[in-house]
């Protein structure tokens, strides 16, 4: 699974600062972690099973920022099956 444009449009976003954030996209559940400043720094996509939990993919994003906190390389990890 790769992630497409439209996806990408969701993670760009900011969101509210170290939470966990749950939302549909399409016919998938995301489940997304947010770093200090708001932004998705872990994805899982998929189905939720009845205890809540996803199965599907798992990403984790790479961020690297310069001295001013502007980002200079932004990239998603894909890191397997859970």
């Amino acid at each position: 699974m790769k992630i497409g444009p439209e996806l990408s449009k969701v993670l760009s976003k900011t969101y509210e600062p170290s939470a966990l954030i749950e939302m549909i996209f399409q016919r998938y559940d995301l489940v997304m972690k947010t770093d200090d400043a708001g932004r998705p720094v872990l994805l899982f996509i998929g189905k939720k099973n009845a205890q809540g939990k996803i199965n599907g993919e798992r990403f984790a994003r790479r961020l690297l920022t310069d001295e001013d906190g502007n980002i200079v390389k932004d990239h998603w990890d894909h890191k397997g099956k859970v």
